[in-house]
């Protein structure tokens, strides 16, 4: 029974940042944009507890791997595009911009979770593109050039050193 308990605890965090991401959600569509961004920076937050507590607790699954890239599809990736076309004004490079920028994100995880890297990133990670992202979204700011230039970086073959 302990034993199973503590094997959710990681999931129970993973499932933090999956609704972090749907609540940021709720509110850009009523109009609460700053408190949107502000549930990505959440949604965060449990991302980078999640991965660590299943190594900590040695309780590391493929589910949990698994379940971890689908949340950070929706929190890091559908929210911050979102709140970024809530934010610029309706053109077509904002729209490519918005479906790219979770494309991209959806290849880059799909990437590492078929070749994972140890000690660097290759491209930048989803986490890092979202909280940019989400940190312009504080400040009712974005821009379709940025979020281009982060959709491409998220699958480029740059090395980024993890911290």
């Amino acid at each position: 029974m302990i034993n199973h308990l503590v094997r959710s605890v990681p999931n129970l965090f993973t499932i933090g940042n999956l609704l972090s991401g749907v609540f940021s959600i709720t509110f850009n569509m009523n109009g609460y944009l700053q408190t949107a961004a502000m549930f990505i920076f959440l949604s965060a937050i449990f991302d980078f507890f999640d991965g660590r507590l299943a190594r900590r607790l040695k309780v590391n699954s493929e589910f949990g791997v698994e379940l971890d890239s689908l949340a950070d599809i929706v929190s890091l990736g559908v929210a911050p595009a979102l709140l970024f076309y809530s934010l610029e004004p309706p053109s077509i490079f904002t729209t490519i911009a918005f479906v790219l920028f979770p494309t991209m994100g959806a290849l880059r995880l799909a990437r590492f979770n078929v070749k994972p890297t140890r000690g660097y990133f290759m491209g930048l990670p989803i986490t890092a593109a979202g909280l940019l992202m989400a940190g312009m979204g504080v400040f009712l700011y974005s821009n379709a050039l940025i979020t281009f230039a982060l959709s491409i970086l998220m699958v480029s073959p740059v090395r980024i050193k993890k911290l």
